[in-house]
């Protein structure tokens, strides 16, 4: 096989985590791929940091990132930039993760000129329009260009087959965030990465940690102020705790949480983390509050606990697993399973014999074993 062109898509942090190994697999196949990295800047401050520790450098980089930037600019910006990049690249295969805006924009502007698409992390799905905003919908639209739909999980595969993708299209290979987390968490825990966040938060000298993250557009506004709510509720019940917010740096979050939790002595709000010390935050934490997509996946490979502040999760495999429960945004369930967690954090769970259902660490093999096998027939 002559070598194939793979452009590979990423804008945002948790894409560029879960791209990462991707990358590393394509480019120790040289020989058969030509392989093109284009980093749209979505979140240009989260993302140089994750590829230098996967040693990736981007071959495009763009700069679409605005102060409190909307989805019409995100998405206008990427398709714009982007016809430039079709036409000098000409990929066999423009490669996106997940559900976010760059992806979305990324797979529209492939389909405008013909060009296969792959999917990463393909299937997931809450069945409800808006929850997470505007992520179902991304991915829903990533589903119907899609050419190659690589499944995370046999959950994931069934909403493909159920919306009449073709079973010969859809390859089940796990998640990449599995075979990213194994990359990098030997190298911190032989770091010894702990002594970093001491320094970070002194009070970790001496206390244990509840770890929280919650950004997601859906939230902004009542529903943030209401977990906020909750989170003081449990400080003030727990001071054995220590709270820790890596705050994102949307305007919308900072605002409404330093007004609700600034005043709390054992409520600790810093700034995001680079992806290595946010994982030595969740390998210290004790319990999980978050409304992130990929923390729930993380947290299983780690063994954490967590409450998943959302109403709609894509994720049930980790709540049927039992290591997960949704909870919403309403103050009283957040802090009945809170107590429920945090009074029985010494129980031996049950996922800790179970296998891991978001993969065992080869899905990008897996993923690039299919474009070599699927790439000969274009």
């Amino acid at each position: 096989m002559s070598k194939r062109k793979v452009l590979v898509v990423f804008g945002t942090r948790p894409e560029a985590v879960k791209m990462a190994p991707v990358c590393l697999a394509l480019k120790a196949r040289a020989d058969r791929f030509e392989t093109v990295i284009c980093d749209t800047g979505q979140h240009r401050e989260m993302t140089g940091h994750i590829l230098s520790r996967f040693n990736i450098v981007p071959d495009v980089p763009m700069n679409i990132m605005r102060p409190n930037q909307t989805l019409f600019h995100v998405t206008s910006a990427v398709l714009q930039a982007f016809e430039e990049v079709m036409n000098q690249h000409q990929p066999d295969v423009v490669l996106v993760q997940g559900d976010t805006t760059s992806a979305m924009a990324a797979a529209l502007s492939a389909f405008y000129v013909k060009c296969a698409v792959g999917h990463v992390e393909a299937g997931l799905r809450t069945h409800a329009k808006y929850s997470p905003f505007p992520e179902e919908m991304n991915r829903k639209l990533i589903s119907q260009m899609g050419d190659f739909h690589f499944t995370p999980t046999s959950l994931a595969t069934a909403n493909l087959v159920a919306e009449g993708v073709s079973r010969d299209k859809i390859w089940e290979t796990g998640n990449t965030v599995v075979d990213a987390l194994e990359y990098m968490l030997p190298q911190l825990r032989r770091a010894g990465s702990d002594d970093s966040l001491k320094s970070l938060v002194p009070a970790l000298a001496e206390r244990e940690m509840v770890l929280i993250t919650c950004h997601r557009r859906e939230s902004f506004g009542d529903d943030l102020r209401k977990i906020c709510q909750a989170i003081r509720q449990l400080a003030a019940a727990h001071p054995e705790f220590a709270f820790v917010y890596p705050v994102h740096l949307n305007p919308n979050v900072q605002s409404t949480v330093k007004d609700e939790l600034s005043s709390l002595r054992n409520v600790h709000l810093i700034g995001p983390q680079p992806y290595d010390a946010f994982l030595t935050l969740m390998d210290r934490s004790k319990l999980i509050l978050t409304d992130s997509g990929g923390i729930q996946e993380e947290a299983y490979s780690m063994r954490k606990p967590i409450l998943i502040l959302r109403k709609h999760t894509e994720r049930m495999e980790a709540v049927n697993a039992g290591y997960a429960w949704l909870v919403g945004c309403e103050p009283e369930r957040i802090v009945g399973q809170a107590e429920q967690v945090l009074a029985d954090l010494g129980r031996k769970m049950n996922f800790f014999t179970q296998p891991n259902p978001f993969g065992d660490g080869k899905a990008s093999e897996r993923i690039v074993d299919a474009l070599e096998q699927s790439l000969k027939t274009l």
